[in-house]
């Protein structure tokens, strides 16, 4: 898989982690998406894991309608594309679903690529908070504040994707095959 090199910091100050769609995204008539844009306890391919509640204080201010987390296409803060309708935490990982916007431009060439397999990424921009390393140098996010949710061309956390359903066998044996890599890695450091 091909990883696009951003830096660490985009200049805005954001950071940006990648993830891929599935193969069972499903455009309804409004235009509506919906997937993970993000999964707990698994290595993105920076090395960052995202822990369970990394973005339950960002959560809460979208709630208590401080601000909202951005529909854009690409990272790029003049086109967005779409809103997102809901934005939650459970047990996998950070769950959203939205809606392109068909009145624009920008929306339904990004439901056009989504439907043709050219778009299959979902990348998120957010400032770490608080976060560590572990014994084998992966940051670990322990609070990041949510701005905004991408579609993007490259992905960089495969595991995570639109269309993937909470309980979905084949993403659930992934992230089971991570975390036991990831056990076996501490116990042979030990």
């Amino acid at each position: 898989m091909e990883e696009l090199d951003l830096g660490p910091r985009a200049s805005s100050g954001l950071e940006m982690k990648f993830c891929r769609f599935g193969d069972e995204l499903d455009l309804g008539e409004e235009l509506t998406i919906e997937g993970y844009a993000s999964l707990f306890g698994v290595a993105d391919q920076g090395g960052d894991i995202v822990e369970p509640g990394a973005y339950a204080a960002s959560l809460a201010a979208l709630q208590a309608k401080e601000r909202s987390v951005k529909m854009l296409w690409q990272h790029d803060p003049v086109q967005p594309i779409g809103v997102w309708d809901e934005i939650r935490e459970d047990g996998k990982g950070l769950r959203v679903k939205g809606r392109l916007l068909a009145d624009i431009e920008k929306g339904r060439e990004a439901a056009r690529l989504i439907e043709a397999g050219a778009i299959d990424g979902l990348s998120i921009g957010y400032r770490t908070k608080k976060s560590s390393r572990d014994a084998q140098g992966h940051r670990r996010l322990a609070e990041v504040e949510l701005w905004e949710v991408s579609l993007v061309t490259f992905p960089m956390l495969p595991e995570a994707r639109l269309g993937a359903k909470a309980g979905d066998p084949e993403a659930d044996l992934l992230a089971l095959a991570e975390a036991l890599r990831q056990a076996r890695a501490v116990f042979a450091a030990e």
